[in-house]
């Protein structure tokens, strides 16, 4: 009893703390998580942008690029487009005056004797094999007949057709990066110094070579007009609506692949070349539309607007391709300045007075673009499309001769002043002097004597290691030019080197 007397007052004490420790908890409890307190935090909440300053940088970077691309892009496909376009003129205009001034020469040499070693330059000859192969082209082009295959290609199914023009844009690719090299061969060939110990089979085969190449890609290059034709006039457009698709089907395959500076270059002339062949085509298609409605000018407003559409899409495609690609590849706009200033020394070196080519040529090593099947293609449909009887009719074929000598002169001149204006830009006025030493220097690297004559300061790949006294006195520009040697030069690729990353 007497411990139930004592620890009556310690329990009412007991009871009062309790309660006042749990009047506080209670508060607690109200202040604890609830769905109002959550949805307050989420209304409120804050965070600061600056803490990764680095990275919305370079998305905001990205987003800038892409904004730049289409303008920098364009500036690249105009630029090549009348390179394009200048070294295609050039077999309608200048080349047959060469190529009858060095038949002139050929025909004089009996009665101004040799005067010396050679009986024709180097150029005069490959001028004079240029303007044959043409010529036989051209008349074997006469066997091939265009209605006939119109028809023929008309009767195929969409399906087919779609799938013959896939095989003949794969094939027109193939053909370019081989015949370019079967063309060089001849010339060389032809022009190669007696001196050296015969290692070829003779201008013969391989001029025999040059024609049969020549003529089937001029077939090729029809068969795939005629396809285009067909498509025009189509009644639903249903194949055109097809053909367009595919330009779109390129973004699948050219958008998630791994592509470097030197990669994209090439995809670049090869989109140019292609821009430029579709070009070509359309005029074709337009030529052969045009007869066939006795050159009524009404149906020209009819073709118009699929031939801006085939246009717009390729423009399109080219623009969503190449941004996608850079944005992947973390590739700045600035590259496409860099593309500009290699296609513009491409043309300033070739008018040097030690050029090694002919500008058409390098322009086909480069982009892919081998005017000769093109143009014997044009002329074959020009003269079977426009009928050229009496003296009137002669007047303006003359008129015409002298007005694409005009456009070629005009349009040589403006593509000049631009690719000097974008070489000095690049600051690669001394590469015109280096480049024929270090093309000779590259052909025997192995006769070169480092003790007794330096490697050349350039874009060669195979500088010698510096001396160990030398090291100590580099500078970090030497040392990046040194780290950059190890990399292919643009001025150094070759169009067909990587062509089967292309095609594929």
């Amino acid at each position: 009893n007497l411990d139930n007397i004592i620890s009556g007052p310690q329990r009412t004490v007991q009871n009062k703390k309790r309660r006042q420790f749990m009047t506080p908890s209670n508060s607690d409890d109200s202040d604890g998580p609830s769905l109002l307190r959550f949805m307050c935090a989420e209304l409120t909440r804050g965070y600061f942008l600056e803490h990764n300053e680095a990275k919305y940088t370079e998305r905001r970077e990205r987003v800038y690029t892409c904004m730049r691309i289409p303008r920098e892009l364009e500036r690249l496909m105009i630029f090549g487009f009348f390179l394009c376009l200048d070294a295609f003129l050039y077999v309608f205009t200048l080349l047959p005056l060469r190529t009858l001034l060095a038949f002139l020469r050929l025909l004089t040499i009996p009665c101004c004797g040799l005067g010396g070693s050679r009986f024709l330059q180097p150029a005069q000859v490959c001028d004079l094999l240029k303007g044959l192969i043409m010529v036989l082209c051209y008349s074997m082009m006469h066997y091939v007949d265009y209605a006939m295959m119109y028809h023929l290609i008309r009767g195929q199914s969409v399906i087919k057709l779609y799938i013959i023009y896939n095989m003949l844009e794969v094939a027109d690719r193939l053909f370019s990066s081989f015949g370019q090299d079967i063309l060089d061969a001849l010339y060389w060939t032809a022009t190669e110094p007696k001196s050296r110990k015969r290692a070829h089979i003779g201008v013969i085969p391989h001029f025999f070579m040059a024609v049969f190449y020549v003529f089937l890609h001029a077939i090729l290059i029809m068969v795939q007009a005629s396809t285009l034709n067909v498509a025009f006039n189509s009644h639903n457009k249903s194949l055109l609506t097809i053909m367009m698709s595919n330009n779109f089907v390129e973004i699948k395959g050219s958008v998630f692949k791994k592509f470097e500076k030197n990669n994209l270059f090439q995809m670049s002339n090869s989109d140019i070349k292609e821009r430029f062949t579709n070009s070509v085509l359309l005029l074709i298609v337009c030529l052969r539309n045009m007869e066939q409605f006795s050159w009524n000018s009404d149906h020209l407003w009819v073709l118009l607007p699929d031939v801006l559409i085939v246009i717009m899409s390729e423009v399109a495609v080219d623009i969503v391709k190449h941004a996608f690609i850079t944005k992947f590849n973390d590739i700045t706009a600035d590259v496409y300045s860099e593309y500009k200033a290699s296609l513009a020394f491409e043309l300033v070196s070739s008018r040097q007075q030690n050029a090694y080519t002919d500008y058409s040529d390098s322009v086909a090593r480069r982009m892919g673009f081998i005017p000769l099947p093109l143009a014997v293609l044009l002329i074959r449909v020009v003269m079977s499309s426009v009928k050229i009887q009496g003296a009137l009719s002669s007047v303006c074929l003359l008129l015409f001769y002298l007005g694409l000598i005009t456009m070629k002169v005009l349009n040589n001149i403006v593509i000049l002043g631009k690719s000097c204006r974008y070489v000095k830009e690049a600051n690669m006025e001394g590469k015109l002097f280096e480049r024929p030493t270090a093309q000779t220097s590259k052909q025997t690297p192995k006769k070169a004597n480092p003790t007794k004559s330096p490697p050349p300061s350039g874009n060669t790949s195979f500088d010698s290691p510096p001396k160990p006294e030398e090291s100590s006195s580099e500078t970090p520009q030497s040392t990046e030019l040194k780290h950059r040697a190890t990399k292919k030069d643009l001025l150094e690729i070759d169009r067909f080197t990587i062509c089967g990353n292309r095609i594929g």
